[in-house]
């Protein structure tokens, strides 16, 4: 994707904005990972003197807030939570994960940046409306989607994370793909399982899809 800002007959770069500047952030983090994103590397990459992002947002870390709320959103928005809520919390693990996989180089930002709850909250609204109906408490069922999100996310991890001192991973391994997959779906049916046992509900979890 292009995000370099439109330059005006001038030739000086048009004034970028916010969204601009979040677009361009995780373009740099994908190609070139968490160290890389600077930003003076994020001006460069936009066409523009890094001071002058500072006009949008205070900072790196404001950046960083700003990828984690756009990933998490892309992920979830429009999702379809059926009509249990094993069924919703699956669903939930499933676009999670499959955002983490197509962003590698964010898992670890995630891991350590959790998403703001004014945007998360609108995004799980139907999430959490299948455990209202099933008479689940909301602490309860805050407490289920986090212990999830958490288990997608530290499995994210251990697939896509580098070691220490370890070249950088090339590309996948279709039989390791399968593999993590395998592991990804028994673990996530082992642990709403377990939920379901808490809540004392007798449906069957419904079974993630890669």
């Amino acid at each position: 994707m292009n995000t370099t800002p439109p330059r005006n007959r001038g030739g000086r770069p048009a004034q970028v904005t916010r969204e601009q500047i979040v677009t361009a952030a995780i373009d740099l983090l994908d190609a070139q990972g968490l160290d890389a994103l600077t930003m003076r590397a994020l001006g460069a990459h936009l066409g523009v003197a890094a001071m002058s992002l500072y006009r949008h947002v205070p900072g790196r870390d404001a950046v960083l807030s700003a990828i984690v709320n756009r990933l998490v959103a892309d992920a979830l928005t429009g999702l379809d939570p059926g009509p249990t809520w094993t069924e919703a919390v699956t669903g939930f693990a499933t676009a999670y994960r499959r955002m983490l996989l197509a962003h590698p180089h964010a898992v670890p930002l995630l891991a350590t940046h959790p998403v703001d709850v004014e945007t998360a909250l609108p995004l799980l609204r139907g999430v959490l409306g299948r455990f209202t109906a099933a008479g689940i408490a909301q602490d309860d069922a805050l407490i289920t989607i986090q212990s999830v999100g958490v288990y997608v996310l530290g499995h994210a991890l251990a697939q896509v994370g580098t070691p220490p001192g370890a070249e950088e991973a090339g590309p996948p391994d279709p039989a390791a793909r399968q593999y993590y997959d395998h592991w990804f779906t028994t673990g996530l049916n082992a642990l709403v399982t377990g939920f379901q046992h808490q809540y004392g509900d007798p449906a069957a979890p419904a079974r993630p899809t890669a």
